[in-house]
């Protein structure tokens, strides 16, 4: 059986593939999240209280909260009321990158590791959100020709919203160029995931390359990340590749060989070879525990 990279079951998965996005309610029967990488993005509104494990960070929510979840971070919540109520809208990067300025909205504090993911909201707010989702809900059930168009509309307007919200000084710029740069990779370094085809490969594989593409000296780049993180640039680079190789050995059916390829290496012996020195363990054993 093939396996989805996203654990949900396959119809819903294929619609969510096929046209981008997939908007509905959400109630206490449905369960809580499981705490796994997803391959979309996620905004969710709920009434409810709950306890959110979102990357090393806990959040107590209040009664209505509203909730931006990306790709990379992994994330759990636990309820603590009986009962809970609410909308989510799920969307694929391709689908994201449609809306106008995403870029922008990608980099926001909203989306991007170590932002705000989570805002309680009063009872204006979660009227003027909620009505926003049940628009989308209709619109997703219509026939128009251009409500692609019209969804993204309303995930801009949520998103918006909540960046009204978002305290200054979350916002503010950071206050040195040695943290600014440190930043901006991290930035470049995430937008590379996930992986979604063999055909993709990435780009950008050494410190070399992110200090080329950053128009600065390796040494500086390495110098300035080492100085905010403690671990140098090759570090955060190797790590993020080896949480993307178990993503792709554990939810996808590509073979060793496409992995490697799509992660950067030339031959899959060379991926082999970094993984085991990396985990401690051979890819296949990987694949094999998740049968």
């Amino acid at each position: 059986m093939t396996k989805n990279r996203v654990t949900e079951n396959s119809e819903f998965n294929s619609e969510l593939k096929l046209q981008g996005f997939k908007v509905y309610k959400t109630d206490s029967n449905l369960g809580g999240h499981s705490y796994s990488r997803k391959d979309f993005y996620k905004i969710n509104i709920t009434n409810g209280k709950f306890l959110f494990h979102y990357s090393d960070r806990t959040i107590e929510t209040e009664e209505t909260y509203l909730f931006f979840g990306n790709p990379h971070v992994p994330y759990s919540c636990e309820p603590i009321s009986e009962s809970f109520l609410g909308y989510t809208c799920l969307f694929t990067d391709n689908f994201l990158k449609q809306i106008d300025r995403s870029e922008s909205l990608q980099q926001s504090p909203l989306f991007k590791l170590g932002g705000t993911p989570i805002f309680n909201l009063n009872r204006q707010q979660k009227e003027t959100i909620s009505g926003l989702f049940e628009k989308m809900l209709a619109e997703q059930e219509s026939s128009y020709v251009f409500k692609d168009e019209v969804i993204r509309n309303y995930i801009g307007l949520i998103i918006h919203e909540a960046l009204k919200m978002q305290p200054t000084e979350s916002s503010s710029k950071h206050t040195n160029a040695t943290e600014r740069i440190t930043s901006v990779f991290f930035e470049l370094l995430e937008r590379q995931f996930p992986i979604e085809s063999t055909q993709q490969h990435l780009q950008l594989k050494t410190a070399q390359d992110y200090a080329r593409y950053l128009n600065v000296h390796v040494n500086y780049l390495n110098s300035s990340v080492k100085e905010v993180t403690g671990k140098p640039t090759t570090s955060h680079i190797a790590d993020r590749v080896i949480s993307e190789a178990k993503a792709l050995l554990l939810h996808t059916d590509w073979n060793i060989s496409e992995i490697a390829y799509a992660l950067g290496f030339e031959y899959s012996t060379y991926f082999n070879n970094f993984f085991k020195k990396k985990t401690g363990m051979v890819p296949k054993s990987v694949r094999a525990s998740n049968i």
